[in-house]
């Protein structure tokens, strides 16, 4: 079984905008794409789990979810990085039709992570969750992943609300050289 860093996506990978699904809008977070760069070579299997409720109510689509992950895979490649699984929740409690659904994937719930586990012979107790809120803590932590939450995006707000099994880091990069070094000294 493989060992794989979890990665939110706005507000750990990309600077936060609410309901980001317009390439024009995109931007990384400062070392970012180094910090991708830097698990790929170290051997893991990064795969982003995301929340995406624009689309269950309504603001954008799953095709526009799909293009925008198809604009960072590109972006990333001219810097030697790479995604391996990006998955995505679409659903929301208070969305429109077949989105409106109770579902297991939507963070703090561990379903994307699970699914992940599933499809990419993943072991859960040895991978990692990084995010920048405490639903992202929550799914590592149902899923029985070490955690890391990052100060950007929403991470400063919720940084008093984690416990204390998890890490607490500037940004990406910084999660990322924490967790390199970490499993280098295991």
């Amino acid at each position: 079984m493989r060992r794989a860093v979890f990665l939110d996506r706005d507000g750990t990978i990309n600077i936060e905008k609410e309901y980001l699904y317009k390439i024009a809008d995109f931007e990384f977070i400062p070392g970012a794409q180094e910090a991708i760069r830097l698990l790929n070579r170290a051997g893991y299997f990064v795969v982003v789990v995301t929340n995406q409720s624009g689309v269950a109510r309504g603001y954008y689509t799953e095709d526009d979810v799909l293009h925008l992950h198809r604009h960072i895979d590109r972006e990333l490649e001219q810097y030697g990085a790479h995604v391996d699984a990006w998955l995505y929740c679409p659903h929301h409690p208070s969305g429109r039709g077949s989105y409106a659904l109770p579902c297991r994937c939507r963070k703090p719930l561990p379903g994307m992570l699970q699914e992940a586990a599933g499809r990419f012979d993943i072991d859960l107790d040895r991978s990692t969750m990084i995010g920048d809120k405490l639903a992202d803590i929550e799914a590592g932590y149902a899923a029985g992943c070490r955690t890391i939450l990052v100060l950007t995006g929403y991470g400063a707000n919720d940084q008093h609300d984690v416990g204390s099994r998890t890490i607490i880091c500037d940004d990406l990069l910084s999660a990322v050289k924490h967790q390199i070094d970490y499993f280098n000294q295991v």
